[in-house]
């Protein structure tokens, strides 16, 4: 594939460009959205249907403190994008060397915070009953390797931002790979069950930032920054932190969405139908890596135009974006409709020594999975609109509407849906939530998005 420079990222046909930029994001999204998928079907064939409900259960805590990570990458990255654009190096150099300085200020103290109060942590996560004691031990491990987790996260979106989508894409799937490589070794092998599930995940951020530091040490990056880029800038700070706010919004309404998601389903159906979700959970993060790798390839072509005050290609990379990321989310949507029973199946084990209890369970987890399945991904065809949309606000440094708009889905419709259709409804109250969410936030973002283009572009780009 063509080597990207940042200067092409404004000269370049958007179509070719963004499919460059996107093919690397999905194909990296896509493999390590595998590593997650298939490190489920692992735990749940090698150990069971509660290790599978303990790993969802952590999941929230340990990614809102690595996406402090991607919210200071991408709060800088947009930055960093458009001083390259506007030809501002030393800009875009002390404010790389301000992201790597704060990622790691506050995720060593959000990691000390996180094991200080874990055993309260894990049941209001929905760690109880038969959850609580593997969780714990996957918690504890994985806490260890997140501040790594963390600089890979910020440091891959840096490497975008300089318009290096396929080294951005490598160092998605170094970690992926790893992981499945000593998922197999430590749990099927050695048969440290939780604990060697946990420490393959920590291993696989060791990989990947091993590799990225080697990118950023070497002739392949732009920026290389000296001792005095890492001393904090307040104006810089200030900027991150506005923009980078919305990645961690979303990501602490996510963290939020599991933990209400966790205790409501519990109450419903106990353990079994907390896998249920974690099953549905996996699936939200793999199926929809196209559309999400369209969504990164966008963010610096977007960033970058609007530096170099080109409305019109920043115009033109919306309605392109859009258009990719509907298509392949329609055909995403075509297969979890046709096949969901049969993706349920995959994470379920059908070991002749398996348990009586651990058969009822997955009875029930194959009974209740495809339905839900189907509700939960009912509007995927739309969701290009809203995630697009957002993603542009982002991207040209506006910060209070990408917030609004990012907690739009969750936030303001979703959340609420959860805590009041579940008591008219049930299971089915929890699952047509999803739908009804993605449709009211899809109508609100295509709103504002259309406004924006017909006041800002439109006029700016005359």
């Amino acid at each position: 594939m063509p080597r990207v420079s940042s200067e092409q990222l404004g000269t370049r046909p958007i179509g070719q460009l963004l499919i460059q930029q996107a093919v690397p994001a999905s194909i990296g999204i896509l493999v390590m959205s595998l590593n997650i998928l298939v490190d489920t079907i692992f735990v749940g064939n090698w150990i069971g249907s509660i290790a599978i409900a303990a790993i969802n259960v952590v999941l929230p805590v340990s990614f809102f403190i690595a996406a402090l990570g991607m919210a200071i990458g991408i709060g800088g990255s947009s930055i960093v994008s458009r001083a390259l654009g506007a030809e501002k190096k030393e800009k875009a150099l002390r404010t790389f060397g301000n992201q790597i300085t704060l990622t790691l200020l506050v995720t060593c103290s959000m990691v000390a915070l996180g094991l200080y109060f874990v055993d309260s942590l894990i049941p209001a996560f929905g760690g109880k009953g038969a959850i609580f004691d593997p969780a714990k031990i996957y918690y504890t491990i994985v806490l260890y390797g997140v501040p790594f987790l963390a600089l890979c996260m910020m440091g891959n979106t840096v490497i975008r931002a300089e318009g290096k989508p396929r080294f951005a894409m490598i160092a998605m799937i170094i970690p992926s790979v790893g992981n499945l490589l000593m998922d197999y070794l430590f749990i099927y092998v050695f048969d440290w069950g939780m604990h060697g599930a946990a420490w393959a995940t920590t291993g696989g951020y060791l990989l990947c930032f091993g590799y990225i530091f080697w990118f950023f040490l070497s002739p392949n990056s732009e920026l290389k920054i000296t001792w005095h880029h890492f001393g904090l800038n307040r104006y810089l700070l200030k900027e991150i932190g506005a923009l980078g706010f919305v990645t961690l919004s979303r990501q602490a309404v996510t963290s939020i969405t599991y933990l209400l998601m966790n205790n409501i389903l519990f109450d419903l159906g106990g353990e079994s139908m907390v896998a249920v979700y974690a099953i549905i959970g996996r699936m939200l993060m793999f199926a929809l890596f196209p559309v999400l790798g369209v969504t990164q390839g966008f963010l610096p072509i977007a960033g970058y135009n609007y530096g170099a005050h080109k409305y019109d290609r920043v115009r033109e990379s919306i309605y392109t974006a859009i258009k990719y990321a509907a298509l392949v989310a329609t055909a995403v949507f075509v297969m979890l409709m046709v096949f969901p029973a049969e993706i349920a199946g995959l994470f379920l084990s059908d070991r002749p020594d398996i348990s009586a209890a651990e058969l009822t369970i997955n009875a029930f987890v194959l009974d209740h999975t495809p339905s839900a399945m189907r509700w939960v991904f009912a509007a995927t065809p739309i969701i290009a609109i809203q995630l697009i949309g957002a993603a542009y606000f982002q991207a040209i440094g506006k910060a209070v509407p990408a917030l609004l708009l990012t907690l739009t889905r969750q936030g303001f419709f979703f959340i609420p849906l959860i805590l009041t259709l579940p008591y008219f409804l049930g299971e089915l109250g929890v699952w047509c939530s999803f739908a009804i969410a993605d449709v009211l936030s899809t109508l609100v973002t295509g709103y504002y998005l259309k406004k924006e283009i017909d006041k800002e572009l439109t006029v700016a780009s005359r």
